[in-house]
């Protein structure tokens, strides 16, 4: 993107990500007296804004992520919704998702040390309960599951600290859009057999953390296929091999919760 693009108070600068349904741009907002803000604004593709179906499920991630206030969760500050437009105005992280951190450690032929490796995990699972923890105003649980837990949706900031990012498929008991007969939500690399089976629960985001935490430890894919059916049929039969038969460095403790995680 070359000369900003105004929406609203907000200028949208460079593209950092795009996926299907939206694309995440470097913004700033403008506010009175010369206040501005730096900000990531998650943009709805804006002929998707024109779709009720993905316009619902677009307001439900604004929805149910303001409901989760926890440090390694990234937050949700606005929602603005125009004929034409639909973004969220998130705050805007400084650093590389894990998955970048993944590919540069393999470029160099290098691993992720095993205590940061630990923490990061540690950072997703503890934003993961906060989400699966949530209630809605009147104290009910909302039973919120990520179900797209994955190394892209990590972000590991500059202060070190790492934030579950994308709520854009969660599943939770107060969700007003459903998934469509016959669709799968999230990443097959990452999903649990129960979830590539239909059944969804916390337990399913705890296995794509564990999954994530052996990849970290490792730094390999370790569901690895030429195609998707081959990748499907692994994800629903593989029986994970030690992260220490890969790094010898990884403790036999490590390895035990890796396992008890995949189980």
């Amino acid at each position: 993107m070359g000369e900003p693009f105004q929406l609203g108070r907000y200028a949208l600068h460079a593209e950092l990500a795009a996926g299907g349904m939206a694309a995440v741009y470097l913004a700033r907002q403008a506010g009175p007296v010369g206040f501005g803000k730096t900000v990531a604004i998650k943009r709805l593709h804006p002929h998707l804004a024109r779709d009720a179906y993905f316009a619902t499920m677009f307001l439900d991630e604004a929805r149910l992520a303001a409901r989760i206030t926890h440090p390694n969760v990234v937050p949700i500050l606005d929602v603005v919704s125009t004929e034409s437009e639909l973004f969220l105005v998130l705050e805007y992280v400084r650093g590389e998702t894990l998955s970048g951190l993944l590919r540069a450690s393999r470029k160099k032929g290098t691993k992720i040390p095993i205590p940061i490796a630990a923490a990061i995990i540690v950072g997703l699972l503890s934003g993961l309960h906060a989400a699966h923890e949530a209630h809605d105003e009147q104290g009910k649980p909302l039973h919120i599951v990520h179900r797209d837990v994955s190394p892209q949706n990590l972000i590991v900031g500059a202060d070190g600290v790492a934030r579950v990012l994308d709520f854009g498929v969660a599943k939770a008991a107060t969700r007003l859009q459903t998934t469509r007969e016959g669709q799968l939500k999230g990443k097959i690399p990452y999903m649990s057999p129960e979830q590539l089976s239909g059944e969804v629960t916390a337990r399913s985001d705890v296995y794509s953390a564990a999954l994530v935490l052996w990849e970290a430890l490792t730094c390999q894919r370790l569901l690895r296929g030429e195609t998707e059916a081959q990748i499907l049929h692994l994800a629903m039969t593989i029986e994970a091999a030690a992260p220490s038969t890969v790094n010898p460095e990884v403790p036999p403790a490590l390895d035990a919760v890796v396992l008890k995680g995949l189980a």
